[in-house]
């Protein structure tokens, strides 16, 4: 008896270029019939199959009710698709789980306050971070590690102006090196990373800490646009 051929649908990823395509092309007809094709053929499959991993790799599954929150959020999502924008230059994968994750961290937020517990948002306690944001080295993580690396790169190119003073140069550029070499230096706390860019630089630590307060704020910027998907 000859043995079965694996199908070659189970090699392949869930959210492929085709499904990328789909969505691009979803956006782009007002055609009721070609969108309602779209959908059911390629962009809900692949919806379905990227809130269930999100579920289990982000362990949301501990939630109360998750399998009602995971239907709704699936059902949201096709409310959210005509706010992709191709032309801003993230992938369709990156934005639709990073706000996915979002979403679920909300109802996380949520369900704490019902239970009457104080847990600001933004400074969620550890053991909560832990059980809900933990991720799992699968392709899912990696690969959206690797996009934001990607943006941040381009991010962090659009800083030099071309109108930086000196010191401000010397900076950027050290922050590039460190970035860069984050693999290979040992960096324990914040003092660390001063003393690193005070070696870099040969400015003092006043003169780092002013560069890098501009720094910071672009980078929130770019953190708070890559959170909400728009990137």
């Amino acid at each position: 008896m000859m043995p079965r051929k694996k199908s070659k649908k189970s090699n392949r990823y869930y959210f492929t270029k085709e499904h990328e395509d789909a969505i691009i092309k979803y956006v782009l007809t007002n055609n009721i019939e070609e969108r309602t094709k779209l959908y059911v053929e390629w962009i809900q499959p692949a919806f379905s199959e990227m809130v269930d991993k999100i579920v289990y790799t982000y362990k949301f599954s501990n939630l109360p009710n998750i399998d009602v929150l995971r239907d709704d959020c699936k059902i949201w999502l096709t409310t959210i698709l005509e706010k992709y924008d191709a032309e801003k230059g993230s992938k369709a994968f990156s934005y639709f789980s990073v706000i996915t994750k979002n979403w679920f961290i909300h109802k996380v937020k949520k369900t704490t306050q019902q239970q009457r517990r104080e847990i600001d948002y933004d400074n969620l306690s550890k053991n909560l971070e832990q059980s809900h944001l933990s991720t799992e080295n699968g392709y899912d993580s990696n690969r959206e590690d690797k996009e934001f690396w990607k943006f941040l790169w381009e991010e962090i190119d659009t800083w030099d102006t071309g109108k930086l003073k000196e010191n401000e140069k010397k900076v950027l550029e050290a922050v590039k090196i460190l970035l860069k070499s984050s693999d290979e230096i040992e960096i324990f706390n914040k003092k660390a990373v001063y003393l690193y860019l005070r070696e870099l630089t040969g400015l003092n630590t006043k003169q780092v800490v002013n560069c890098l307060n501009k720094m910071r704020t672009n980078y929130r910027r770019f953190k708070k646009d890559w959170n909400e998907g728009k990137y």
